[in-house]
């Protein structure tokens, strides 16, 4: 089949976490998953506050692969809304959890920004429901005509 590829999941447990003032949300959500042995799960909402938020955009008019030179780096001291916290967890070639998550926080004036999340610290808690995948033959690594980390699906 040209244009996609796709596996078929179960639904396995699903959660709600919440993370505390000054924890970061990269660190907290990679440990949850170590610590419950997640290997696949999907964010379904996020809430809160966040400050210290590094993201990338993609520069207008950029080609493939992405390279540092194709994308623009934000570092926002905060504190800000978060509105929106979606993305994916998924393993890598180590076999270790590699969380893939956009961002979308809101500023006092009302300008919200969004893009991929490196990090960001919780500013006073913020609340995620997730839910785990279950499914097999799929990890995340580096795709060469991308330039950036995303899901293989094993051949069948």
């Amino acid at each position: 089949m040209k244009g996609f590829k796709y596996k078929e999941y179960s639904q396995g447990r699903r959660f709600i976490l919440k993370i505390i003032p000054g924890e970061s949300l990269v660190e907290c959500i990679t440990q949850f998953a170590l610590k419950e042995n997640i290997h696949f799960a999907v964010l379904l909402s996020a809430v809160g506050s966040v400050k210290n938020v590094c993201l990338r955009g993609i520069k207008s008019g950029a080609k493939l692969p992405i390279t540092p030179a194709r994308i623009n780096t934000h570092l926002l001291e905060g504190p800000l809304e978060l509105l929106s916290l979606t993305g994916n967890i998924v393993p890598d070639e180590s076999d270790a959890p590699d969380c893939h998550l956009h961002i979308m926080a809101g500023k006092s004036s009302g300008e919200v920004i969004g893009g991929h999340l490196f990090d960001a610290q919780v500013f006073a808690t913020c609340e995620i429901v997730l839910t785990e995948l279950v499914v097999e033959g799929v990890e995340r690594h580096l795709s060469t005509s991308g330039g950036t980390p995303t899901i293989f699906f094993d051949e069948e």
